[in-house]
């Protein structure tokens, strides 16, 4: 499928599949428990997103507190997604010109491991074990960017690794966790990762996302799979 990419869209064939019979009474349902767990999870949150901040502006990793990179979502609509920042200032370019580095990223899944990555600050690695640098999107949660529930916001590089089911993926909206999540999350990499996020959507409903809500608290308490 040939891939246009615009400003803010990344289009996709206009002929949409007939909905399934109460989809959209759950997509409903989902947007308000989006909502819903977005503001609790928020207002819980709080003396974290304080504490965290403080660190930033203060501490020896002084600089944004925030990291933003742009993700597809939803229909291929183009976002900016947010975490609290785990690495250096100006992280991506460090990367790019690191070209023997930014080679062995692409080869392995568009990651590194932590301990040869560079551009991870100490703060940043604490965040990542714990999971607490997911935290902010939260926010994209509300703004409707994302689900609480869904397969993880990709960027556009790897759009190729969904091949002739693209359209299926960018149907749903990303989320904050996802089957891909507790299935093994950072250790599972493509093409797995991709027939992982395709279970999802062909089985999504309220069921599954609640025993992937349940499961992702039960991981990320371990710290299982997160670097």
């Amino acid at each position: 499928m040939a891939e246009k990419k615009t400003k803010n869209v990344i289009s996709v064939s206009s002929k949409k599949k007939p909905e399934p019979k109460g989809s959209q009474q759950y997509f409903f349902l989902k947007r308000c428990v989006d909502i819903t767990g977005a503001l609790i999870g928020l207002v819980i949150t709080s003396p974290i997103f304080i504490v965290i901040s403080m660190l930033y502006l203060f501490g020896e990793n002084k600089g944004p507190v925030f990291f933003c990179q742009t993700r597809v979502g939803q229909n291929g609509r183009l976002f900016k997604m947010y975490k609290f920042r785990s690495m250096i200032v100006n992280a991506e370019v460090v990367l790019k010109n690191d070209k023997v580095l930014f080679e062995k990223y692409l080869k392995n899944n568009y990651k590194l491991e932590p301990e040869e990555d560079p551009r991870i600050t100490t703060l940043g690695e604490f965040l990542r074990k714990t999971s607490l640098d997911e935290l902010p999107q939260l926010i994209n949660v509300l703004k409707g960017d994302m689900s609480l529930v869904g397969p993880r916001p990709v960027i556009q590089e790897e759009l190729k690794e969904y091949g002739n089911r693209l359209e299926d993926f960018l149907a749903v909206k990303p989320g904050v966790t996802g089957y891909w999540q507790i299935c093994g999350r950072s250790n599972v990499g493509y093409p797995e990762r991709a027939d992982l996020e395709f279970y999802y959507i062909d089985h999504k409903g309220i069921k599954m996302d609640v025993t992937i809500f349940v499961k992702t608290l039960l991981l990320v308490i371990s710290r299982k799979g997160a670097y």
